[in-house]
């Protein structure tokens, strides 16, 4: 049976070839790579192909050789590489894998930046959009930007979003005469034309302290940013999200998200999910996008729009919670229930009967499994003499699961 041996090239020529690849390569009849490539062996003898923008003729070579061949690709075959590609088309038992250092490696070591904690992200025709979202959601992320996507680009998407809070680096032409790695931060970028070979790096800074860098549940009322102290109540955030029963890797629609208290608490128990507040209220938006700031959210996307007409655009939850319905709750729950699959759950803070009526009677008629709590919070007042407790008005925490 033929072996393919795949074997990344390094950023330093060919001094970045292993001794074993080197004689894989002067063993081999056959020498696949870009054209770039294929000049770092100019006295190979032996049959020669570029590879070009179409990979039908190198799938055709590769499945009709007889001799020995051997796949010059980027650094890590199987990092955003070729290698996903072969071993789509070809059996896995004819492709053997020699990786070199990544061009994401080597910019980590260039900076002098431990990588064990960093997600590493491909903008190669993937859209902005997605590439961002992976930003927001992380600490530490690598980039490979493309003509489209370019480090100008991404640091504008960011900055939009309000998510200016990180410290970038730029390296480009990876181990080349023209490498050069520019420390900066987002607003910097947006004045730098990037070489089209590069690296991106990003860091979220933390403000001193680390306010709002780690999971914190219970959040006090008052840190955050509100309309007239419009905000489900940290007790009421509690329960709600304890009925909501996420996992970490669930998609959350928050419904009148408001403030964004519920948002924000959410998003630290989905790590790997994600969280589409919908809000229309001017006013709540403008306090949200200070409160995403303040407790560095990450898996947030904010849809500025009316509910349901915006359901359309989102992907299909698993939890929906509802905090406010804006007069259309009967709209907004037909909608939900259109996109939620089996065993899906809703959770619905009500503060008034009529809310709560109408809830229960959608849920019941639709064939939810319902539970309703009420939960009635009175707190001691502080700094008073005698310790008298404030008492709140009650709420109705709806708990539906689609059966």
């Amino acid at each position: 049976m033929k072996t393919i041996y795949v074997i990344g090239a390094g950023v330093e020529g060919q001094e970045g070839f292993s001794r074993r690849a080197l004689d894989l390569v002067g063993q081999a009849d056959v020498l696949i790579g870009s054209a770039r490539q294929l000049e770092l062996f100019p006295t190979f003898s032996g049959e020669t192909l570029a590879v070009g923008a179409d990979l039908a003729p190198v799938l055709k070579c590769l499945e009709q050789a007889n001799g020995a061949v051997v796949f010059l690709a980027s650094g890590d075959p199987l990092f955003f590489g070729i290698g996903r590609y072969l071993l789509r088309n070809l059996p896995d038992a004819e492709l053997e894998f020699v990786p070199n250092v990544s061009s994401v490696q080597y910019a980590f070591a260039k900076i002098r930046e431990p990588w064990d904690d960093a997600i590493s992200v491909s903008a190669h025709g993937r859209g902005m959009k997605s590439a961002v979202d992976q930003v927001v959601a992380h600490d530490k992320v690598a980039i490979l930007t493309d003509e489209v996507n370019t480090p100008k680009a991404i640091a504008q998407e960011l900055i939009e979003r309000g998510r200016d809070g990180y410290t970038a680096y730029l390296c480009e032409n990876l181990g080349t005469a023209e490498e050069l790695i520019t420390h900066t931060d987002l607003k910097g970028l947006l004045l730098v034309d990037a070489a089209p070979l590069n690296v991106l790096i990003l860091i979220k800074e933390y403000e001193a302290g680390g306010e709002g860098a780690g999971p914190c549940l219970g959040i006090p009322d008052d840190e955050f940013a509100t309309v007239k102290k419009l905000i489900t109540r940290e007790e009421v955030r509690a329960v709600s999200l304890a009925k909501l029963r996420l996992r970490h890797d669930m998609t959350l629609w928050d419904i009148g998200a408001g403030s964004g208290s519920v948002s924000i608490e959410a998003d630290h128990l989905l790590p790997n999910g994600q969280v589409f507040a919908v809000e229309r209220n001017p006013q709540c938006l403008a306090y949200f996008k200070k409160n995403l700031k303040k407790f560095n959210a990450r898996n947030i996307t904010l849809v500025a729009e009316v509910a349901p007409a915006c359901f359309d655009d989102l992907p299909d939850p698993d939890r929906v919670f509802i905090g406010g319905s804006g007069g259309h709750l009967w709209d907004i729950l037909s909608a939900v229930d259109g996109r939620l699959s089996t065993g899906g759950r809703v959770v619905l803070n009500a503060v008034t009967l009529d809310t709560l009526t109408a809830a229960t009677e959608f849920f019941e008629n639709a064939g939810y499994e319902l539970e309703v709590t009420t939960v009635n919070i009175a707190r001691t007042r502080p700094l008073t003499d005698y310790k008298i407790f404030e008492a709140f008005n009650p709420v109705f925490v709806l708990a539906a699961m689609k059966d």
